[in-house]
């Protein structure tokens, strides 16, 4: 009897924890969020990529991982400074681990080491329009 209320129980904490994250992707796909695969560390061989939700906050692109305890964003990119280096699609693999259709775009924030982001085409679209509608004044460089 004791080994199946500890099973019974454990089985709880996991159906919990599995609402909790539904729910949490719901949330923030209602709220104006895309899928979006982050990658840091491109330059390393073993970098891999991970699947999340961003959404855009004023001057910031908040990106929230998907297996995430965190409640707020994993990483955060201002628009101030950052420029798109390089332009792709996915390679090999790659396709597998990103967004349906996505683009790889090489991004270099001021501070701080390159990043690849990867999206699909709207995504892409609000991203790139997030980042050119900068204020006036502030030079955008972008590959081609």
């Amino acid at each position: 009897m004791d080994a199946a209320i500890v099973v019974f129980a454990l089985l709880l904490v996991l159906l919990v924890f599995a609402s909790w994250y539904g729910l949490r992707w719901v949330a923030m796909r209602r709220r104006g969020g895309v899928s979006v695969a982050l990658r840091w560390d491109p330059d390393r061989e073993r970098s891999g990529w991970h699947l999340g939700i961003a959404r855009y906050h004023g001057e910031k692109f908040l990106w929230y991982r998907v297996w995430s305890l965190r409640s707020g964003p994993d990483r955060v990119l201002g628009r101030d400074g950052l420029e798109i280096a390089d332009r792709r699609e996915p390679i090999g693999t790659e396709s597998y681990a990103v967004p349906s259709g996505s683009t790889v775009l090489r991004c270099q924030p001021a501070r701080g080491e390159p990043i690849e982001v990867a999206m699909g085409p709207d995504a892409l679209t609000g991203f790139l329009s997030w980042l050119e509608s900068a204020p006036p004044g502030r030079r955008m460089r972008r590959a081609s």
